[in-house]
């Protein structure tokens, strides 16, 4: 359990963080030097049940507000020191703003220095508490006269602390590995260590982590929780860990990044969230205001779009996507505060809802709905909201993901909800029944209307049909989808193509006879350089239009794909050469293969290899990254089933 202080500067909280503790929070010579606090300072104090209450003390100087945001991210309970001499001050406003922005809804207040005060000053300082703090997330709060000096009620402020976090009892564990990086040095002998508060799930020695937004890989050699040398830090708890992994110095880890379950790596530079504007802006917000976004340790510069009306008046709350400078690790549903591009105040601030904002439509009424549904704070509701929101197919990993829960949690989000799922490359694509239903009819109706349309066609293609339809699936998903038990009796999966099963083309017999002495003359050794169309007509002795027209039909059957002009190949070769891409991409280092790679394996010439590639880029089997190919692998099975 974490307390962290708040105040203007010189009231005291320094001192009082060391009488409550017996623990000095200024460490740097400077703060020493200067008798202010400067940077984040810690303390911890033991409780007779064996566990730890951990304390951090942050700067009262206008000029370090950034600092005390980055402390106040990661506390349970607010400790705001206001004195007896000066009472409410600038800085005690603004920390108290922040507090209330950040939803810190715990707290007591200390007047400070009051072996000083008279019984009417004290008095008179408490009304002034109770009118700045009315309406916030301290208002009501205990107000507590202390004295670092003579030690006046700092026994009575220790129990109501200790009191409040046995209340207050663990944070929940369940969600994944979160920790924001406020400190990141070098011991002698030990290595790098970071410093943060764990603001979320579990870590343990030898757990592999990485340092988002950067991307490094590390494995927590030791690590200190509450200023103990410790198996494993959790929710709440005040952590150092120890982290070795190639690439990985202080240089390379910042205040503000995050170490993380490598699971949970997604930066994000765009965010949709809702803002809450302080009553005292002197003016509103327009459109593309310049900010600095506040989140956890990180600071950032940020543009805010209003996603409603054209500006935001002071005092009031509307939905905003936040542009950021550049990327940072978040989750859904954390809180930030903006502060002016000057970083003399704070504007106002509030809570992320959506990490993946898109750049274009986001005023549009399904935006809305989104939004919405994001906004709901309970897991399992979101979800099944957004199940209801358009498109009506939503990835659950990446729902999980950006909310931060565990596996388990995920898990009672889709046993509770029993959506139809989709399990592609990494993605869990889930649909709720009724929209499903809607989904395979529409499916079907528009397959049925492009057969009446187009009696002499194989199909549709693949690809169009899936864009036309609603929900939108991905690609991969939309492939599984037209396996579905509820699918396979009704649709036919012909290649590039898909078709009722009620919709057929039949060769007359004329044709049927022509072609089975054809098929031979495209298989067996020859298959990958198959002859081609004047090849074929010179073989049998026939005209070349009869044989043109017979291929184009055998295309229409499925029977043959025509990979450029007048060369066709026959499916199953097709499906084998689309294998042979798949195996060369999977036994290369980065998952790419070159074209003379893929020719040696087909032994063929490089002109047809090349013609094979660029078809195969046309169906999107393959991306064409310059002298390299990369294999789409959820389109392998457009010519075959995948072993």
């Amino acid at each position: 359990m974490i307390v962290g202080t708040a105040g203007h500067i010189d009231h005291g909280k320094t001192s009082l963080v060391t009488a409550l503790t017996g623990v000095a929070g200024d460490r740097l010579k400077e703060e020493k030097r200067r008798g202010i606090t400067i940077d984040l300072g810690f303390a911890f104090l033991p409780l007779p049940d064996g566990s730890t209450l951990g304390f951090i003390d942050v700067p009262g100087h206008e000029r370090f507000v950034h600092t005390m945001v980055a402390g106040a991210s990661g506390i349970d309970i607010a400790l705001l020191a206001v004195a007896a001499d000066d009472g409410v001050m600038p800085q005690t406003r603004e920390h108290l703003a922040i507090l209330d922005l950040l939803q810190i809804g715990r707290g007591v207040i200390a007047i400070t220095k009051a072996d000083l005060a008279t019984p009417e000053r004290l008095s008179e300082v408490s009304a002034q508490i109770r009118e700045a703090t009315a309406g916030t997330v301290l208002d009501g709060a205990e107000i507590l006269p202390v004295s670092s000096v003579s030690g006046q009620g700092v026994d009575r402020l220790r129990e109501w602390l200790v009191a409040e976090a046995k209340a207050l009892g663990e944070r929940a564990t369940d969600g994944r590995f979160r920790l924001a990086v406020d400190r990141s040095f070098t011991l002698a002998g030990i290595g790098v260590v970071v410093t943060g508060t764990v603001l979320s799930g579990v870590v343990r020695v030898k757990d592999q982590v990485l340092v988002s937004p950067s991307g490094l890989s590390a494995r927590v050699r030791s690590l200190h929780a509450q200023n103990r040398e410790v198996e494993a830090g959790r929710a709440g708890d005040r952590c150092a860990l120890n982290l070795a992994g190639e690439g990985i110095s202080k240089e390379a880890i910042r205040r503000g990044d995050m170490v993380i379950d490598p699971f949970l790596h997604a930066p994000t530079e765009r965010i949709d969230a809702r803002l809450r504007l302080l009553p005292g802006e002197p003016k509103p917000v327009g459109q593309w205001f310049p900010a600095r976004l506040h989140h956890g340790a990180t600071e950032v510069g940020a543009r805010v779009v209003l996603l409603d009306g054209e500006q935001l008046l002071p005092g009031h709350a509307a939905d905003v996507q936040l542009v950021l400078d550049k990327p940072i690790a978040a989750a859904s549903l954390d809180r930030f505060v903006l502060r002016d591009v000057s970083a003399q105040r704070t504007i106002g601030g509030g809570q992320f809802f959506d990490l993946r904002a898109p750049t274009r439509q986001r005023r549009t009424a399904a935006r809305e709905t989104q939004r919405a549904a994001l906004a709901l704070s309970d897991p399992r509701e979101a979800f099944a909201a957004l199940l209801d929101a358009p498109p009506f197919a939503w990835d659950l990993a990446a729902f999980a993901r950006d909310r931060a829960l565990s596996a388990s949690k995920r898990n009672e989000v889709a046993d509770a909800l029993s959506p139809i799922l989709f399990h592609a490359d990494e993605q869990s694509i889930a649909i709720g029944h009724s929209h499903w239903h809607s989904f395979v009819e529409g499916l079907v109706e528009r397959l049925d209307a492009f057969h009446a349309a187009n009696p002499d066609l194989q199909g549709m293609g693949r690809e169009k049909l899936r864009v036309s339809l609603q929900p939108k699936l991905p690609p991969a998903a939309f492939s599984l989808a037209l396996q579905h038990a509820d699918v396979t009796g009704r649709v036919v999966r012909d290649g590039a193509f898909v078709r009722l099963t009620s919709h057929s083309l039949h060769m007359s017999p004329e044709r049927e006879a022509l072609w089975q002495r054809v098929a031979p003359l495209l298989g067996g050794d020859v298959r990958f350089r198959p002859p081609r169309v004047r090849d074929v007509a010179g073989l049998l002795a026939r005209p070349e239009q009869d044989i043109r027209q017979l291929m184009k039909f055998a295309a229409r059957l499925g029977l043959v794909d025509e990979v450029a002009h007048d060369h066709f190949f026959l499916r199953p070769t097709m499906h084998d050469m689309v294998l042979i891409a798949a195996d060369l991409a999977a036994h290369a280092a980065d998952g790419s293969f070159t074209a003379a790679q893929f020719r040696d394996r087909i032994d063929s010439g490089r002109k047809v290899a090349i013609q094979i590639l660029e078809f195969f880029d046309r169906q999107r089997v393959t991306l064409n990254r310059g002298t390299l190919r990369r294999v789409q692998l959820q389109y392998i099975d457009l010519y075959g089933p995948v072993p």
